[in-house]
């Protein structure tokens, strides 16, 4: 059974791009203990500012600006808020 796509949106945001995409996996797996696949973007001009993801191997973490750390990810709606506060602050 493969993944289900539960959220896409995609929009221009103080000059950047904003896209968010969410799966959910058919039973959870390595780095993925809550049974989701996510990728969150903000970038401008080509960079990337923010980004979170659980990319196979190093589970749930984000990228903001050149750093690279972990996330603790609680559930789908803390996600997307954290996500927008960091977008909020580099805008």
């Amino acid at each position: 059974m493969p993944a289900t796509l539960i959220l896409h949106r995609k929009f221009v945001h103080a000059g950047g791009i904003v896209e968010m995409v969410l799966w959910r996996l058919p039973r959870p797996a390595e780095g993925k203990p809550h049974g989701l696949k996510y990728r969150l973007y903000f970038g401008r001009a080509g960079a990337c500012l923010v980004r979170y993801d659980n990319e196979r191997g190093k589970g749930d973490h984000r990228h903001y600006g050149t750093q690279e750390e972990p996330y603790r990810f609680v559930d789908v709606d803390r996600l997307l808020a954290d996500f927008m506060a960091d977008v909020r602050r580099l805008t």
